[in-house]
């Protein structure tokens, strides 16, 4: 990898409290518990005030989306990472060979990658690929398709975008396993430059070491957990089960037993082979940093604890989901950029990348650090801020009132106003 460039938007796309809030009350759908259940979600999200979400749902236009405005958000991500890219690594969009975008929730015609192409006036001979409905962990998908690509192809340089599209997704319903996605994902995204070329290997920064893809699709249960549907009503939104973390712990367990024996040392395996029933395998024994999709606090929980993390591991991604939020197959790359603006990744130190997904999927690859890195990135105006020394949840501050049984007599547009008060 020579390069990546995560998105950061604008402050006008803020989703802060107030706005989370005005948005909700437009729902004409949601009675008392539904508030206090979004309330309580995002309580224990994760996410903080600084998260972004699309332009056509802060200005209220959710319930009727547009192509346009989709095809807006996606292109605010494409071009800016893609100029700050080009413009840094002094490669031109006509020496690239291979480009893959990944997005799993639009497709258009002509295809996204065609966009691209014709924005930036690509050469006609290019490998295009669009990688629709892939999930959160399409990233690493796409960066194993560059891989396996690179294996034929010598000398090529390759560009991978991932983001999501939210414009046309916010879930207007009430169906509470569907409302969790309009509490956890917001708009981001990143772009990589990778190269097989060696005459580039000194502009390198990581080099990838492996990479283990699991699919669990054949599982019902793992199949079912996280989908895209329409509920009773026929509003459309992504489904999220109370099985999704369960499933999330077979996938990556299954995916581990394939990975750690390519990374550990050979007397760690050893160990816990022999000690098996009476300790956990040391992950830390073979990898320094610890890459985890920021898909919900949750998520973020369970594999800390499965692979016995400390907090200074899950740092970074906490505050990535903190700060920007589920970023979907974008949000790996927030996490990267948390850990470099701390200065953290010295040369020849690993990097886990452990991606989750629907399918169910979980993909994960180890990097190694070519050089130290100490640039600048979307954290670089931000960084000294985290972690923060005390967090306050604005949602307990403002809305703990909601939780009152005291305030079932009240109707659903006396909540509707209270909370646009407490907004104002």
């Amino acid at each position: 990898m020579i390069d990546y460039e995560c998105y950061k938007a604008t402050k006008d796309t803020k989703l802060d409290t107030e706005q989370c809030t005005k948005i909700a009350s437009r729902n004409k759908n949601l009675g008392i518990e539904d508030y206090r259940f979004l309330a309580k979600t995002m309580v224990s999200s994760g996410l903080g005030e600084e998260t972004y979400g699309p332009k056509s749902i802060i200005l209220g236009e959710e319930e009727h989306p547009k192509l346009v405005d989709s095809l807006s958000e996606l292109e605010s991500v494409f071009y800016d990472t893609l100029d700050r890219i080009f413009a840094r690594s002094k490669i031109s969009p006509s020496q690239v060979d291979i480009l893959v975008v990944n997005v799993s929730l639009l497709s258009t015609v002509p295809s996204l990658t065609a966009r691209i192409i014709n924005h930036y006036n690509m050469r006609s001979d290019i490998k295009a690929f669009n990688l629709i409905g892939m999930g959160c962990s399409a990233s690493l998908v796409a960066i194993d398709l560059v891989q396996h690509l690179f294996k034929t192809q010598k000398k090529k340089i390759a560009i991978v975008v991932s983001t999501e599209a939210m414009s046309a997704h916010w879930y207007c319903g009430r169906e509470r396993s569907m409302m969790l996605s309009n509490c956890l994902f917001r708009v981001g995204g990143c772009s990589m430059l990778l190269t097989n070329d060696r005459a580039r290997k000194n502009q390198a920064i990581l080099k990838l070491k492996c990479m283990v893809r699991t699919h669990l699709a054949s599982d019902d249960e793992a199949y079912n957990c996280c989908m895209q549907v329409e509920d009773d009503e026929g509003y459309e939104g992504f489904r999220l089960n109370k099985t999704l973390t369960k499933v999330a712990a077979r996938a990556l367990t299954k995916n581990l037993r394939v990975l750690l024996p390519k990374v550990l040392p050979l007397r760690e395996i050893i160990r816990y082979v022999f000690l098996k029933s009476r300790s956990k395998i040391n992950v830390k024994t073979g990898i320094e940093h610890f890459c985890i999709h920021p898909g919900g606090r949750a998520v973020i929980d369970d594999v800390g604890a499965s692979l016995g993390l400390s907090e200074y591991d899950l740092e970074p991604a906490r505050m990535a989901l903190h700060r920007f939020g589920n970023t979907s197959s974008g949000g790996l790359w927030y996490v990267l950029g948390y850990m470099e603006a701390k200065k953290r990744l010295k040369k020849g130190d690993r990097i886990l990348m452990i991606s989750l997904g629907a399918g169910f999927k979980s993909n994960t690859c180890v990097w190694e650090v070519t050089r130290d890195l100490d640039r600048t990135n979307v954290w670089k105006d931000i960084i000294e801020n985290y972690p923060p020394k005390k967090t306050i949840n604005p949602y307990i501050a403002k809305y703990a009132w909601i939780h009152d049984k005291d305030m079932d007599f009240v109707t659903t547009d006396d909540i509707k106003m209270m909370l646009l008060g407490s907004a104002a």
